[in-house]
């Protein structure tokens, strides 16, 4: 039997995949834990990523696999001086300290716009280089240490290869990667430091069936972002949406076609294939519910039976517990209103599942001007496997609703590449094979009115 391995290097977590090449069968499955952070300072040292990976791939057996790839969590800076030694822990995507350097980024190109045209994005505080100008703005003395920048992806497959590689989908993440273009683009990095030679700071972009080195006889692959890896997992055809609700909550479609949205709404990605992944980011998704759960003292089957049992009209929560992306909100915190002497525990419950499903409809709402939305909702993550949240996407979304079969899309897509690159074959063919775009139906329950309370919540 030839194996294969997909990783899935999360904000929480390092989750390994082992399948067989042929039937895509999983053979085994390990999980280690990341140290928990919170927002507004969300840092880690990237020796833990490589420590859960080692533990993981252990507890997995050890195995002897032909190919291996890596998803990551998108946007980290991880930034290294010269004996690749972290110069500072690592930022993640949802660290929000570098708010006015995203907007100072934005007034030195002139605009939005203008941003958007370079990138296919406009830098808010998740992005790469918000994160650089807030190092060289904040410590000049380790910002003169800084030999590279990579993702975090990207070093987990530099502690295997030796190689300093990363891919288009998690490139276009960066802020400073075009995706019309496939370049980088040296002028908006020299705004944030004018006097570094960039283009030995950045790793080699690697096309999809690119190969980005060796590890123990196996072939690495180039590995992906958390988003574009999910893509593949799912199966995600043409049409479709795909709702990935885990720490974070994104919506994306796959597109033929670059984006540029000057609102900032819609992220102009890559996708891990040579297509693009237009998708919208909410910074607050499947840890609201569980910050509701914790307080109401419950486990995951209660917790979905109250929401679900719950009266209608019951309150309205507003679920920026940890600022917000889309919209960017990046200081704000969560809010409730509707609140009555004879609320019930069934309709906080409820608050819950509403809330971060209307953030994320409205993330559903905005990529519709992006791309082409005409297949199924393909629902994802640790969030989708509520019945409540099931049930209630269901019946607010306006098309249909399925649940993805893949119990972990990012370590299952980043398998899907590493089969592909080993064989030279388009992924679709992997995707096929191992059975991969199918999901169960959901029926939804009645939203009535809930939208439109949530949206006079949101704007007011």
């Amino acid at each position: 039997m030839t194996l294969v391995a997909g990783v899935d290097s999360s904000t929480q977590s390092t989750k390994v995949e082992i399948r067989d090449l042929a039937s895509g069968e999983v053979v085994a499955t390990a999980h280690e834990s990341h140290p928990v952070v919170t927002p507004p300072r969300s840092e880690q040292d990237p020796s833990t990523w490589t420590r859960a990976f080692d533990e993981a791939w252990q507890a997995a057996g050890s195995p002897v696999v032909a190919a291996i790839a890596i998803g990551g969590q998108q946007h980290g800076m991880v930034a290294l001086d010269l004996d690749d030694r972290p110069v500072h822990p690592a930022k993640l995507w949802n660290d929000t300290e570098s708010e006015a350097d995203a907007g100072w980024l934005i007034e030195q190109l002139g605009s939005e716009a203008a941003w958007a045209d370079a990138i296919g994005s406009v830098p808010v505080a998740a992005f790469t280089i918000t994160k650089l100008s807030w190092l060289h703005r904040k410590h000049p003395d380790q910002w003169r240490r800084l030999a590279r920048v990579m993702l975090p992806h990207d070093y987990l497959t530099h502690r295997l290869t030796g190689l300093y590689t990363t891919d288009r989908g998690d490139a276009s993440g960066t802020g400073y990667w075009s995706p019309s273009t496939g370049d980088y683009r040296y002028d908006v990095l020299e705004i944030v430091d004018p006097q570094r030679d960039w283009t030995s700071a950045v790793p080699t972009v690697l096309g999809p069936m690119d190969r980005a080195g060796e590890w123990n006889g196996s072939v690495v692959a180039p590995g992906t972002g958390d988003n574009m890896a999910a893509a593949l997992g799912v199966g995600l055809l043409p049409g479709d949406v795909m709702m990935s609700i885990g720490t974070s909550g994104t919506v994306s479609a796959v597109s033929s076609t670059p984006t540029a949205d000057p609102s900032g709404s819609v992220a102009g990605f890559a996708d891990a294939t040579g297509r693009f992944l237009p998708l919208v980011c909410t910074s607050n998704a499947a840890k609201v519910l569980e910050a509701i759960r914790h307080l109401l003292g419950v486990d995951h089957d209660e917790f979905d039976r109250l929401a679900l049992a719950a009266d209608r009209g019951g309150p309205i929560l507003l679920p920026y517990f940890d600022g917000e992306r889309t919209p960017y909100r990046p200081s704000s915190t969560g809010s409730m209103t509707g609140l009555r002497s004879d609320v019930t525990r069934e309709q906080f419950a409820r608050a819950a599942v509403d809330g971060v499903a209307c953030g994320l409809l409205d993330g559903l709402d905005a990529l519709r001007g992006h791309a082409d939305v005409t297949g199924r909702l393909v629902l994802v993550g640790g969030g989708a496997r509520s019945l409540a949240v099931q049930k209630v996407v269901a019946g607010l979304a306006g098309m249909s609703v399925v649940v993805s079969n893949a119990e972990e899309a990012v370590a299952t897509g980043a398998a899907v590449q590493a089969a592909a690159v080993l064989e030279q074959v388009e992924h679709a063919v992997i995707q096929h094979r191992w059975g991969l775009g199918v999901g169960a139906a959901v029926d939804g329950v009645d939203g009535s009115d809930v939208r439109d309370r949530y949206a006079a919540l949101r704007d007011a």
